[in-house]
């Protein structure tokens, strides 16, 4: 995935927000959160870095082609960064992506979700 198709994808959920900060990063929000960030690794490669469930960071952790995000991961929080963007994880990163978008967006206020027409709650 390069870094306009990362902007695509991210841009084609509901209420996002694109800046572009620390460094010249595509950073993603949603309400105003971080959800997903293309920059760069150590390498001078592009690297996406996005937000896990605690099973996804313990599983990516070790997986190859992603490590715990710098910054992020060092502070505790369960952020991934995918550093093998030749293409073949493309589709685990929209994924990934998407639980990121998921979870933060989950943990907007309900009234914060509900301004942003995200998260609508199920009547049963």
């Amino acid at each position: 995935m390069n870094y306009n198709e990362f902007n695509q994808f991210c841009g084609s959920m509901l209420a996002t927000t694109h800046v572009v900060q620390w460094g010249n990063a595509h950073v993603w929000k949603v309400g105003g959160k971080v959800f997903a960030i293309g920059g760069w690794d150590k390498q001078e490669q592009p690297a996406f870095t996005f937000k896990t469930s605690d099973l996804n960071f313990e599983f990516l952790s070790g997986h190859e082609g992603y490590r715990p995000a710098p910054y992020f991961a060092s502070r505790g929080m369960k952020w991934i960064q995918q550093t093998d963007t030749s293409g073949a994880l493309d589709e685990e990163l929209k994924y990934y992506l998407a639980e990121s978008y998921r979870i933060v967006s989950l943990g907007l206020s309900k009234r914060k979700q509900q301004e942003l027409g995200i998260n609508p709650v199920q009547k049963t």
